[in-house]
């Protein structure tokens, strides 16, 4: 019950708070998750149900506390498209990451910035702007540095790579919708039925694949829990958040720094070698963010 009501208090402080603070604070929290991932001795899919899961069983006394979860029909149907899309796009990034390596499916799958602005300029007519180019080039050239041009010269068209390509369109289409439904209705109760909806099919998956999902030890539980707790679900409200509040091409572009957290993250907790050309390319990830959420400059004649 404590966590409802942790949740509860989380929700006026969450309205009041800067859109890209909260934008900030989620990308550090997702960053946790490939660390969450290669300690946890589970397959892909497994690890994707529970994240979801425990995110949903911490999430649901909010809803005790609250007691609403009144949504609209169309709004609703919105929330579940953006949870099937959500839950299929972890899935298919996780089988990316095991058909191929975690390297070379994460710079692919961060390709999604770009078809978020060529999906904004057909669906919508939206022309994102120069400042949104020049920040993803900006952008996936440091990823290309912080990843190594030699990984991505030998580059080839495995099941895997395609894996992730799908993943980074998923990832782009889950910005959109979440962008648009988030107008209209309350961020944790768009949660709840997303995260349903995708715990749903992530667990007709694992069935389906017959993976192990009991049995495990206490720490391996622990760490479960703490995936769905910090890079779920606080990592997504606060993004979630971000999204409702700030342009979904400056967003998806901003989510690049995940890999730069996580680099950190991975030198700082699993002792992983960070040398000064991966450093660079952070730094140049992070400039390319920068340059999308600078403010073209109106001359007074």
């Amino acid at each position: 019950m404590g966590i409802g009501k942790a949740i509860v208090s989380l929700q006026p402080q969450l309205t009041r708070m800067n859109p890209k603070l909260s934008l900030v604070t989620g990308i550090i929290c997702i960053a946790f998750s490939p660390i969450f991932v290669k300690l946890v001795p589970l397959s892909a899919l497994p690890a994707a149900f529970y994240r979801l899961l425990f995110a949903l069983v911490f999430l649901a006394p909010y809803f005790f506390f609250k007691g609403s979860l009144r949504i609209n029909s169309k709004s609703l149907f919105i929330a579940v498209i953006g949870g099937l899309v959500f839950g299929l796009d972890i899935a298919v990034w996780n089988i990316s990451i095991l058909k191929s390596t975690a390297t070379i499916s994460t710079l692919v799958a961060n390709l999604a910035p770009v078809w978020v602005g060529l999906l904004s300029l057909v669906i919508y007519k939206k022309q994102p702007g120069l400042s949104f180019w020049l920040g993803t080039a900006t952008a996936i050239c440091g990823m290309v540095i912080l990843v190594g041009i030699q990984k991505i010269w030998h580059l080839q068209l495995t099941q895997g790579v395609v894996y992730a390509i799908f993943s980074s369109v998923l990832y782009a289409i889950y910005i959109l919708i979440s962008k648009n439904v988030l107008a209209s209705i309350n961020t944790l109760t768009f949660m709840f039925y997303s995260m349903l909806a995708a715990t749903i099919l992530l667990g007709v998956f694992c069935w389906a694949d017959h993976d192990v999902m009991w049995g495990f030890s206490t720490q391996t539980w622990l760490m479960l829990v703490a995936l769905g707790l910090i890079c779920q679900l606080l990592g997504w409200i606060t993004i979630n958040y971000a999204i409702s509040h700030l342009d979904s091409t400056q967003v998806s572009i901003a989510l690049l720094g995940q890999t730069v957290a996580t680099a950190l993250l991975a030198w700082w907790l699993l002792s992983e070698k960070v040398g000064l050309v991966e450093l660079l390319g952070g730094v140049v990830v992070l400039v390319g963010i920068g340059v999308t959420f600078v403010k073209p400059r109106t001359v007074k004649l």
